[in-house]
């Protein structure tokens, strides 16, 4: 889990290739709050395909508005009113580390695509089209990973200080972590919104956050525990 040393010496390879087009030197400043790499042991879980539509925001939440989204189909995103999502929705946000694992899908790259620069195909907001859809997904069928910004379960922590090393959440007070984010920028400016697909990119809780319900397993299924990098 976490940025490692070939991952950014794969984005240092790509702001040659590009020509420097973006500056990127905030993005190495703040890299050092995705290090060191620590290994994390993950439980079995279930998380959604893709995040909270506008409709099934509504089924919740019966009075929820978004005015940003397109359609009912689009992701939902949450501000003022999450709090009272949480408290309706049978389901948990992911943990930081759950949300890494599922965004790498089994892959060390930066992300589930490997490790060239993402455009912007990769970037989803609308899942009506199955089509579309199905092509965002990674390995493990979840679409469209580091699109939107992702509010996870974790209180903020810089450097991963005192994680747990079994995929719990940090608790305390403070602001949670959020994943993701690059459709959120589109269309791209040129100003490296193409970071926050990256799936191990973290930042503190940003407004407008969407939420990617998880949920356990049932008992009935039986489970091995599973072990490696996120």
């Amino acid at each position: 889990m976490g940025l490692s040393d070939a991952e950014l010496d794969a984005v240092r390879a790509i702001e040659r290739s590009d020509g420097a087009d973006d500056d990127l030197g905030s993005f190495f400043a703040g890299a050092v709050q995705a290090r060191p790499v620590r290994e994390v042991r993950v439980e079995p879980f279930l998380i959604a395909r893709h995040p909270l539509t506008v409709a099934q925001a509504r089924h919740w939440l019966p009075e929820y508005e978004d005015s940003f989204a397109e359609s009912d189909t689009s992701t939902a995103r949450f501000e003022d009113d999450l709090d009272d999502l949480l408290g309706a929705l049978p389901f948990r946000l992911p943990s930081e580390a759950e949300w890494e694992y599922a965004a790498r899908a089994g892959t060390t790259t930066l992300t589930f695509q490997g490790d060239g620069r993402p455009d912007e195909g990769q970037v989803l907001d609308d899942f009506a089209d199955e089509e579309r859809t199905a092509a965002a997904e990674n390995a493990f069928g979840l679409a469209a990973m580091g699109s939107a910004n992702e509010i996870c379960s974790d209180v903020w922590i810089p450097h991963f200080t005192d994680a747990p090393v079994d995929a719990r959440p940090r608790t305390g007070d403070g602001r949670r972590v959020v994943r993701g984010g690059g459709g959120d920028l589109s269309p791209w400016q040129g100003c490296d919104e193409w970071l926050l697909l990256l799936s191990a990119t973290r930042r503190e809780r940003q407004d407008f956050t969407a939420v990617r319900p998880v949920a356990p397993v049932p008992a009935s299924w039986g489970h091995a525990e599973r072990r490696g990098n996120t």
